[in-house]
């Protein structure tokens, strides 16, 4: 079954930046769009960023011009790179599918950003 692991959090800065990754197992990655989504505590799970299989992107208002969501088909592996972050941003990060067809969720990884 596909396997999703997420990495890269941490705790930074207001204005710092981050990087995240996702190793995604199986033989589907390259024909599938993958995303990025982000859960605060008491909150709904919502959709950060999406990359479909041709590179296309669309990201969330609160995040776009500041994140920005790539994909390493060889690497089965999607990044997110996330600039001039605020306290707002702070949530645990999930990947999954781009689709409604999504895999079984990964641990998360946390992001917290705090003056």
């Amino acid at each position: 079954q596909v396997q999703l692991v997420e990495s890269g959090g941490g705790l930074v800065q207001p204005g710092g930046s981050l990087r995240l990754s996702c190793a995604v197992s199986g033989s589907v990655f390259s024909i599938n769009a993958m995303a990025w989504f982000r859960q605060a505590p008491g909150k709904q799970r919502d959709l950060v960023a999406v990359i479909g299989s041709d590179n296309s992107t669309t990201y969330v208002n609160s995040v776009h011009g500041r994140f920005t969501i790539s994909r390493d088909n060889a690497k089965n592996t999607v990044y997110l790179q996330m600039n001039r972050l605020k306290p707002e941003d702070t949530a645990v990060y999930y990947c999954n599918s781009g689709s409604r067809h999504f895999f079984s969720w990964g641990q998360g990884t946390q992001v917290t950003v705090s003056s």
